[in-house]
């Protein structure tokens, strides 16, 4: 299906046109009209665009209308699963029915995702579990094998997706056997793929196209070279996943894996070689070994830290030396089957990258992270444009990168220099929903700068009233674990609400009683910062404890903030505010979801009104009135209660001069 961009492109979305006639209570916006012509017309001349879409404005229908109605090949990524299993389960089928096409869709993840064949007959031939539950989910998964027709292991719910027997019965670019594989003809990764590779429209995430991109190693690329447009939303994410997907990795599960993967191989192929299984051994217990000299867990740091520690220099000279063993050992194995040779060919990687972290590349940043029994040696490029930029112009098709945070003010330049995209066309979106009477922004006064001790329990102090008046029905959002754990300490006993704190239960599990309760306050850090929808009067209040500003600890952010600043650049004004910015638009963008919405938002951290720089934030938000007076918040709340809000909402004072605010 081919439309005539001028002469149909607005019909699409509007009132009487085929997705209000399929979607009760549809609303034609301006804002989704101009995003659709803007994709519509990226698409048809195979350019770039960057679209800063506002909560409301309905980005996903603005994309994918024109994106089907063009009758192109299209690849739509996002940021997280959950969203690609609604776009392909839900927000793919409406634009199809609509617009009346035989539109082929597609849904592909990363390998991780889907059941091996192999290896589940595998791990049941060899026995290796002794746990009671363990051997349970093992069955369970075998029962569903025969039933499941994608193999997507998100089906089986009986089985928890962090179980360990999940990591037992799935492949992995290293332990994949390909065409060699026995079961490869029925293969649940090799269906999809070809399902996707027959498809018009393929729905993938931000992590599985940039392991491809990266790695070349889960059978996507071959896509690329046919599609007409890619359309990458929840952009603002896309400089990190890119950062994480080029950067090198070697793990104790990698090695650990890879161990005993071998020792499988070998008892099968190479029982003769005696000294290849002692080196297995040897393996699995130097890398304990080496996880132990790194001390405590929860650690993420530069490498140079403890690179030349005695006990780290001995486990990694320990590890060398295995490795090289191993590498010499299977070169003479591999031919004896593919599995082996398989092997082989994953020691040639992890020789290397261990080679790597000791000689390391340029304008790369060595760093480590320690977990209970485990650990990540990292190499992590600190400038992906030049790389991403090579990726863009590989293929020669529409780029369409869309997310509700994406610009710092009016400017897209942050986001355009860090992933190397040159004069793309640029979009700025408000949302449509009317902030500026349905929604309030508070300000308490005499509240300590966050590095101050007392801060928490200011904030605590000053939110009580605030909850109360809103009813509970409250998101408190952190930027760190031990801020959100004192003030959960605090709030017990202060409130009469339930208190819901990450951790106790999952993120789902919490967001659905948080819904059902009515009046919970929910504490919650990173994760339920962006991708968390509650519309309606459940949530009314949205209390952020401070501007989040990335940890001035973390290994690569240092890295960064070292390398602008040795090329004269201000790593604040040029890296650390524009990240801020935009990680507050996520937290904000919590509060408005519908066009119903009402509620407060409530930025405890006092740098909002005695830093310059606090205006850089209040210039990215939406337009809202704003006050530092409590009674100002308690009028606004009785609006609420009593269901009389006005056309125009209380009037709020100006943070920095005390007068009504007219932003």
């Amino acid at each position: 299906m081919g439309i005539d961009l001028d002469d149909d492109w607005k019909k699409l979305l509007s009132d009487d046109g085929p997705l209000a006639a399929a979607i009760p209570g549809f609303q034609v916006r301006d804002q989704q009209q101009q995003m659709m012509e803007a994709v519509g017309e990226a698409i048809q001349n195979h350019s770039a665009a960057v679209i800063e879409a506002g909560t409301g404005v309905g980005k996903t229908f603005a994309y994918l209308v024109p994106a089907i109605a063009s009758g192109g090949r299209i690849i739509v990524s996002t940021g997280t699963k959950t969203l690609q299993d609604q776009l392909f389960a839900k927000d793919l089928p409406v634009v199809k029915n609509a617009l009346k096409t035989d539109t082929q869709i597609a849904l592909l993840k990363g390998r991780a995702n889907y059941l091996c064949r192999y290896r589940l007959g595998r791990a049941q031939s060899e026995g290796q579990f002794d746990d009671r539950r363990t051997i349970s989910h093992l069955q369970r998964i075998a029962d569903w094998e025969v039933m499941t027709y994608s193999g997507d292991i998100g089906e089986l719910n009986s089985v928890p997706r962090d179980a360990e027997v999940w990591q037992q019965v799935t492949s992995t670019a290293d332990n994949c056997l390909g065409t060699d594989c026995e079961d490869y003809d029925s293969c649940f990764v090799v269906k999809a793929r070809r399902e996707a590779q027959e498809a018009d429209v393929v729905v993938v995430n931000h992590h599985l196209f940039f392991a491809d991109l990266a790695l070349k190693e889960e059978g996507f690329g071959e896509l690329l070279p046919s599609a007409n447009a890619v359309i990458l939303d929840e952009a603002h994410q896309l400089p990190e996943v890119a950062s994480t997907f080029f950067s090198e990795t070697l793990s104790s599960r990698q090695l650990i894996e890879l161990g005993r993967d071998t020792l499988a191989e070998v008892l099968s192929g190479a029982a003769d070689m005696t000294d290849l299984r002692d080196d297995l051994r040897e393996l699995e217990k130097c890398v304990l070994d080496l996880r132990l000299a790194m001390d405590k867990p929860g650690l993420r740091e530069p490498w140079y830290k403890i690179k030349t520690k005695p006990a780290i220099e001995k486990e990694i000279a320990h590890l060398s030396e295995i490795l090289d063993s191993l590498y010499s050992q299977l070169k003479i194995a591999a031919e004896r089957s593919k599995g082996l040779e398989s092997c082989y060919e994953r020691i040639q990687i992890q020789v290397e990258r261990l080679r790597n972290l000791n000689d390391p590349k340029a304008n790369t940043v060595q760093w480590y992270e320690t977990y209970t029994r485990s650990f990540s040696l990292v190499s992590t490029p600190l400038d992906i444009a030049d790389t991403f930029k090579k990726h863009l112009e590989s293929w020669p098709c529409a780029w369409i990168l869309t997310s509700a945070t994406i610009a710092v003010g009016k400017s897209f330049d942050h986001f355009t220099q860090r992933i190397g995209m040159e004069s793309p066309k640029e979009l700025l979106l408000d949302s449509p929903f009317d902030y500026w009477h349905n929604s309030l922004l508070y300000a308490p006064p005499n509240i300590p700068e966050p590095q101050n001790a007392e801060f928490v329990p200011a904030l605590v102090e000053a939110a009580i009233p605030v909850i109360k008046a809103s009813g509970g029905r409250t998101f408190m959002l952190f930027t760190s674990y031990r801020a959100l754990n004192e003030a959960a300490e605090l709030l017990r006993g202060e409130i009469d609400y339930p208190i819901l704190v990450q951790g106790d239960s999952s993120q789902g599990d919490m967001i659905d009683n948080f819904r059902k309760l009515g009046n919970a306050v929910l504490l919650g850090t990173s994760s339920f910062w962006e991708g968390v929808d509650v519309r309606g009067e459940a949530l009314s209040c949205v209390i952020i404890d401070k501007l989040p500003f990335a940890s001035p600890g973390d290994p690569v952010l240092e890295a960064r903030i070292k390398s602008i600043r040795e090329a004269g650049g201000n790593p604040f004004f040029e890296y650390q505010l524009p990240q801020a910015v935009i990680a507050l638009k996520q937290g904000v963008g919590r509060l408005i979801r519908d066009d119903n919405d009402t509620g407060l938002l409530m930025i405890c951290d006092p740098r909002l009104r005695t830093k310059s720089y606090g205006n850089t934030f209040l210039e990215s938000m939406p337009r809202v009135p704003r006050t530092s007076k409590l009674e100002v918040v308690e009028r606004f709340f009785e609006h609420l209660k009593t269901k009389k809000l006005q056309t125009e909402s209380p009037k709020g004072e100006d943070l920095d001069k005390g007068k009504t605010a007219d932003a």
